[in-house]
Order: C-alpha cells, then sequence, then structure tokens
C-alpha cells in the first residue's frame, strides 16, 4: 500500500503494480481497492499498464475531510495522476464511472476513459435517486442501517424484500460501516438524469460499456451516455451483469481501447 496526498490534505491509499502506461480504477458505492473484482482486473492488467487501484476518500485506508464534495474527490483523481506522471487513462464503475467522467469534464489530465454502466435514469416516469441530503440526515441520525437500504432500494433497485435477508448477514456491518459515503455516490450522479450538456463538452474519447445480463435500466442509461458524448463508442457484453463481470474479458477490453 502506498499513500498519497490530496488538495485538501486528505490522505489516499492505494495499490500500484505493473509497468507501462498509467491506469486508474475508480470504484462505485461500496467498493473498496480490495474488491475481487478490482483486484483481479489490476492484476490482469498489469502486464501492460501501471495500474492504481486506490480506495476513494471515506473508505479503507483512505482518510475523509468534511465537508464533502465532488470536486474534493476529483482532486484525489488529480493527486494520483500527478504520482503517475501527469496523465492516465481511467476506469471506472457505475457511480466511480460517473466520477471518472466528471473528472475528464472538469479537465484532469485523463487521455481516455472507460465507463462501466454509470448509473443514471432514462425513465422520466420513475422517482428520483434518493439524494445526498436525504443519506446524510439518515447518517447523521445513527440510522445507518437505514441510508444503506434506501441507497440499495432507491438508488440500486435492490428488491426491499432482499434488505431483511442482507441485514443478517455478516457483511452488513462493513456495508454500515462506509454508509456515508453513498452519500458521495449520490451527489455524483445526481437525481438520475444523464448531465447531457457537461458530457457533450467531453473532447476525450470514451469506451462506454454495459452487460448484456444487466437491468433495462442500467443498458438504457449506457445508451444514452454513449449519445450525449462526442467521442465514444459503446459495447454491451455477453454474460455480464452491473457488479458482475469476468474480469479477464473486461480487462481485455480495456487494453483493446487504451492502446487503440
Amino acid at each position: 500500500m502506498q499513500k498519497v496526498t490530496s488538495a485538501d490534505g486528505t490522505t489516499i491509499a492505494y495499490d500500484r503494480s505493473g509497468t507501462g502506461p498509467a491506469v486508474i480504477l475508480v470504484g462505485g458505492g461500496f467498493a473498496e481497492r480490495t474488491n475481487p473484482i478490482f483486484t483481479e482486473l489490476a492484476e490482469a492488467l498489469s502486464s501492460r499498464f501501471t495500474v492504481f487501484n486506490y480506495d476513494r476518500r471515506g473508505r479503507g485506508d483512505s482518510g475523509d475531510t468534511e465537508p464533502y464534495a465532488v470536486q474534493r474527490e476529483i482532486e484525489d483523481i488529480d493527486a494520483l495522476i500527478a504520482e503517475a506522471g501527469g496523465s492516465a487513462l481511467v476506469f471506472g464503475g457505475s457511480s466511480g464511472a460517473s466520477l471518472a467522467l466528471e473528472a475528464a469534464y472538469a479537465g484532469s489530465a485523463i487521455s481516455k476513459v472507460v465507463a462501466y454502466e454509470p448509473p443514471y435514469v432514462t425513465d422520466g416516469s420513475r422517482p428520483a435517486l434518493p439524494s445526498e441530503e436525504e443519506i446524510t440526515a439518515l447518517v447523521r441520525a445513527g440510522r445507518r442501517g437505514d441510508a444503506v437500504e434506501l441507497f440499495m432500494v432507491k438508488g440500486a433497485d435492490v428488491p426491499a424484500e432482499m434488505l431483511g435477508q442482507m441485514r443478517g448477514q455478516p457483511f452488513w456491518a462493513d456495508m454500515e460501516a462506509i454508509a456515508h459515503t453513498l452519500a458521495y455516490e449520490a451527489a455524483i450522479v445526481g437525481p438520475g438524469p444523464v448531465p447531457a450538456e457537461r458530457f457533450a463538452a467531453l473532447s476525450v474519447p470514451v469506451l462506454v460499456l454495459a452487460g448484456a445480463e444487466s437491468p433495462a435500466r442500467m443498458q438504457d442509461a449506457a445508451r444514452a451516455v454513449d449519445a450525449a458524448l462526442p467521442d465514444s463508442r459503446l459495447k454491451v457484453l455477453d454474460g455480464m451483469a452491473h457488479g458482475q463481470v469476468d474480469t479477464k474479458v473486461l480487462a481485455a477490453e480495456l487494453a483493446a481501447f487504451f492502446t487503440d
């Protein structure tokens, strides 16, 4: 494990592996750098790239500083880019994909982005996603479990009947421990619609990925993001879903796009 200091003094922990052009992996909700998807992806890419697999602020071995702002997370990516030598390729999954696109829009030195299922909502009849304020209020009231449940049901489309079973599992305590960071995901993604005006201003090439087994909402969002971007391509990966990927196949897609 190595650490870098972000602009506001927050310490960001990361693992570095491999040699070659720098690739930064950006996780989504609940993801830490020890998540098997990210450790396996880092390993698969490390034969051709220098991979930076990091804990986003508030998770794992990284620090956190109030008040939160999406710009602070962009500065975390900038600190990693500086550590990588001044430019990087970026992969983001779920809300991490949204963060990667926001960083590119903000002017971070990102040469290409791969965005796997940024979790926007294109169905105007659907209720808005949970807000940063809603989640923060539950956490401050000591209702971390309720914050997790709100995020999972309203934000991740997990059936409410599954939550009772999940609350009894050993991993639930770990989810509650980082419940405050779910407000960060809400701030990044917003109430739901694709920020088409911002994305239309992006000049970096983007590969938008979706899983063929993912809910229609995720596939629709991927198509909408691709349509909003001026320099992008869309690919649907067979057998994959939101949070369920074949890391070897995914790594091959990243490597092909990053070296194209």
